[in-house]
């Protein structure tokens, strides 16, 4: 199944020509504090039903910055990147509905579902324009956000994503890529609790793995607590057969495609799908990394996002 994230069939390598080398990194800061990472987060109940867990980093006057995480994820997720952000920003780390802190209803989990929450959380904390970072299902997400309320997007960075289907962007899945009916088929053999240690968590999470290896377990827990009906609710309703083609012309703020080229989920073709539609889009392709490069290689990540915000 590959580490977390959005789960789509793997492509080719993209060609070595069209991609970046990572630059060199600074030296290591010190890593966020886990423990007080969690003590930090709050949680606010919003006019939809929905309660949100959140974390709100950085100087309240500074210019805010909100961040989504992939499927099953949570806000500790960017732990290793949070130490090389720019220090003026103001960063909102959400917990999606379902996820980490935040409900998990029986329904629903439609990626407009999501974008709203992200919405209500910003007009909650009197936010009127922010940037929007989103990873893996977070970038849809944050695509899905942008395109709907674009007044209240400044820029967006996509981390891992895609843009669907697309024709002639589609070669067809190798013959071993994993594809959505069998996580769905192993989902249906879990049952509540998930055994964090278990192989079908082992399997999930892969070997993109943080540096961290309290992280890893922090975040396997977390995921494992999720309730299997959940899991299948957002991989059925946000993940399966949605049509992300159609909607992302609307989306015009300035935009950041940032990929690993080793990437065993998001390929070649969700790059090309998401390049054509965004063809204004900045492009960083890691050509050393794969779906969580924030993970492996957090500066160099930070090292493309910094100066794009300063730019917009």
């Amino acid at each position: 199944m590959g580490c977390v994230g959005l789960v789509l069939p793997p492509a080719a390598p993209a060609d070595p020509a069209s991609t970046a080398a990572a630059p060199a990194a600074p030296a290591p800061r010190a890593p966020i504090n886990l423990a007080a990472f969690d003590r930090s987060e709050r949680r606010v109940r919003l006019p939809d039903g929905i309660t949100l867990g959140y974390v709100d980093r950085g100087p309240r006057d500074g210019r805010p910055v909100v961040l989504i995480h992939g499927y099953t994820n949570d806000a500790r997720n960017w732990a290793p990147l949070l130490p090389y952000l720019d220090t003026r920003l103001r960063l909102i780390l959400v917990d999606l509905r379902g996820h980490g802190a935040s409900s998990k209803p029986p329904c629903c989990y439609d990626r407009i579902d999501m974008a709203y929450d992200v919405r209500l959380l910003m007009d909650h904390l009197g936010i009127r324009r922010a940037d929007v970072i989103g990873h893996s299902l977070g970038s849809i997400i944050a695509q899905t956000f942008a395109e709907t309320w674009p007044q209240r997007v400044r820029s967006v960075v996509l981390i891992s994503s895609t843009g669907g289907y697309r024709t002639g962007c589609t070669k067809g899945p190798p013959a071993d890529a994993p594809p959505l009916p069998q996580l769905r088929a192993a989902l249906l053999r879990q049952h509540d609790p998930i055994d964090p240690n278990g192989r079908f968590m082992s399997d999930w999470y892969g070997t993109t793995q943080p540096s961290d290896p309290e992280l890893l377990r922090l975040q396997k827990r977390d995921a494992a607590r999720i309730p299997v009906r959940v899991w299948l609710a957002i991989l059925d309703q946000a993940v399966t057969g949605i049509d992300l083609q159609t909607t992302l012309p609307r989306l015009k703020a300035p935009t950041l495609l940032l990929w690993g080229a080793k990437d065993t989920l998001m390929g070649e073709d969700d790059r090309c799908s998401l390049m054509r539609a965004l063809h204004q889009a900045q492009v960083k392709i890691f050509k050393n990394y794969g779906h969580n490069p924030f993970w492996q290689d957090p500066a160099a990540v930070a090292a493309a996002i910094n100066p794009f915000l300063a730019k917009t």
